[in-house]
């Protein structure tokens, strides 16, 4: 639908079912995060905070809590978008079949950003700590903003069309930040405003950046898509929105977003910094604290019955792999397109999304071996590592298409035991070490610190995967609980991680006991704090697995042998998953807040019945 505004969206979605107004008082500090939650788990409507204590200002949430919902949305523009990014990921289907993408170029023109000063009197101006202050987690920093759109310019090529608009965190508060007056800003430098800032930041000048928030939910949806290169995010959001990205300047020459219902105006001055954070994140930890840039807040402007828009983070699932299933289904054809050979690639979101990825590739290079092995799929693995976002990735796990057509990377399970059932660790496992890793990923030994490994797949299947132990099967003493998670996987626990050097003599312990026991159809063990979570579903198996280590570190195997630099086993792998003192802790919820959100679903109360 081509909405005006966040306000218009709400109605919309109220009329059709989709909303639900909370109307009773609601705190910001934990109890807005704790109902959300909690609606989100039972896959529920959106929710509409009227009266958050302390800000005169509603707020809304899970807007994008379901795939349907987000569909419903973008019910007139979806297909058409979808198209659009096919064209420009793979501009030669154009001229294969002209007619069928006919109206994708006037799409594109028709979605151009608008320039508009009529605008600029429907804005009024508050203060930082007017804005609903809300405090997600209980170990959280203080407020940030879940669900802004950072825009900045390129100071060599200034102008809207080759700005970017991203979604980045943003802390408003706590910590060092003198109130109103500084917030903190979370990004990465290889981003598109970390770019912006670097030019900048050479040339001496402060960074002029723009946050929105609210507005049409086309917005958001740009602000984190991964767009082929060339095609702007405000004419994405145009197009999706069935509404052009309107705009305009403020007195100071900042960017203002005419359709927002928050825009937040301030400079990045070069080199000054400040503490940010903890903040709950997606990955179901807390990301610490650490000096990311500071922003001087110069304005901060609202419409009138403006409507503060925020998400809640986590371990998925949560809104944001609505979000992302929506992204996927969008731009699911454009990044195989990028990569010769590829088919698809998926970053599993019950992994914390950036720690594990499953790919399908293509592998023709040497079709008159008897033995087939990975040749062009590695190819294609160090492109996808080297690919945005998916660089992040700490674990690929990657197969040839050729070995079974209708397998898929969406399925975990089936995914995971075509792989065990195929792979060879003596040959198959190709490591990345002292490399970078997602900011947010404490499992490696500092901050954007770690290592990636790569397992490859290919040929006919070599075994049958273990689901039951032998008989004969035990541990060495001290070790506890052991449980297949997985057919060929095992989970045991049973020792606290100390250290590094603790660690290494109990692994090796493990690996001596188990030296001669026939353990073939046994691919991995995971050495873990609690075999019996890990091993209660797949999605506590991939989560505990690949967010609690580091390839390169946290990974060994039963004999085990290195040969020309390559390292490889020739018998189980193991993978050291226990939580170690680096690592972050993850989130828990507060026990008397989830008491004290009983009362919303009392009788009579707003979510009676939800």
């Amino acid at each position: 639908m081509g909405y005006k505004s966040l306000a218009e969206c709400v109605s919309d979605l109220e009329k059709h079912g989709h909303l639900v107004r909370i109307k009773e008082e609601v705190d910001p500090y934990l109890e807005m995060a704790a109902i959300h939650l909690r609606v989100y788990e039972s896959q529920g409507p959106a929710l509409l905070f009227e009266n958050v204590k302390g800000s005169m200002f509603p707020a809304v949430s899970n807007l994008f809590g379901t795939l349907e919902r987000s569909r419903f949305m973008f019910r007139d523009s979806l297909a058409k978008v979808e198209q659009l990014v096919e064209l420009r990921s793979d501009p030669i289907k154009a001229l294969k079949n002209p007619f069928k993408y006919a109206g994708s170029a006037l799409t594109a023109l028709s979605a151009l950003p608008l320039k508009q000063s009529l605008f600029k009197n429907t804005f009024q101006k508050t203060t930082i700590s007017s804005i609903p202050a809300i405090v997600n987690w209980p170990m959280d920093g203080g407020p940030f903003v879940t669900m802004p759109q950072v825009f900045t310019e390129d100071i060599d090529k200034p102008g809207v069309m080759n700005g970017n608009l991203g979604m980045y965190r943003i802390q408003l508060g706590g910590n060092d930040y003198i109130q109103d007056k500084e917030i903190g800003l979370h990004y990465q430098l290889h981003r598109g405003i970390g770019i912006h800032q670097t030019k900048a930041n050479a040339k001496g000048q402060p960074l002029k950046v723009s946050i929105f928030v609210g507005g049409p939910p086309s917005h958001p949806v740009a602000a984190v898509m991964p767009l082929p290169e060339g095609l702007s995010e405000l004419t994405f959001a145009g197009a999706l929105g069935n509404r052009r990205f309107r705009y305009f300047r403020d007195e100071e020459g900042f960017v203002i977003s005419a359709d927002a219902d928050f825009v937040i105006t301030g400079t990045v001055f070069p080199q000054e910094n400040k503490p940010e954070g903890p903040f709950g994140d997606h990955l179901g930890y807390y990301s610490l604290t650490h000096l990311f840039p500071l922003m001087k807040v110069n304005n901060v402007y609202h419409k009138k019955d403006a409507i503060w828009s925020f998400t809640v983070v986590g371990r998925p699932p949560q809104e944001d792999t609505s979000f992302g299933a929506l992204i996927h289904e969008i731009t699911g054809a454009a990044i195989p397109q990028e990569i010769s050979g590829l088919k698809e690639v998926n970053a599993v979101d019950a992994a914390g999304v950036h720690p594990l990825l499953f790919a399908i590739g293509s592998e023709r290079y040497t079709p008159f071996l008897k033995e087939k092995k990975p040749q062009e799929i590695l190819t294609i693995a160090n492109h996808i590592l080297g690919k945005n976002q998916l660089s992040l990735a700490k674990y690929l796990f990657i197969a040839a298409r050729e070995d079974n057509e209708k397998l898929s990377t969406n399925n975990i399970q089936e995914f995971l035991q075509h792989m065990l059932e195929r792979i060879d660790l003596s040959k198959d496992l190709h490591f990345h070490t002292n490399t970078t890793i997602d900011t947010l990923d404490y499992s490696g030994d500092g901050l954007n610190t770690g290592s990636k490994v790569v397992f490859a797949a290919v040929g006919e299947k070599r075994r049958e995967l273990m689901t039951i132990l032998p008989k004969e099967f035990s541990l060495p003493d001290g070790f506890g609980t052991f449980k297949i998670a997985l057919p060929g996987v095992l989970a045991i626990d049973g020792i606290n991680y100390t250290n590094a050097a603790n660690a290494k003599s109990e692994i090796e312990s493990l690996k001596q006991h188990l030296k001669a026991a026939n353990l073939s159809g046994l691919q991995i063990i995971v050495f873990c704090d609690d075999a019996n979570f890990t091993a209660a579903t797949i999605n506590n198996l991939v989560w505990v697995t690949f967010t609690r280590s580091n390839p390169a570190a946290d990974i060994d195997g039963i004999n085990d042998f290195t040969a020309n630099k390559h390292w490889g086993c020739k018998g189980p792998l193991i993978i050291d998953a226990r939580k170690k003192p680096h690592h972050a802790p993850e989130l828990i919820k507060d026990e008397e807040v989830e008491k004290n959100i009983e009362r919303f679903w009392q009788n009579g109360a707003s979510l009676n019945g939800i």
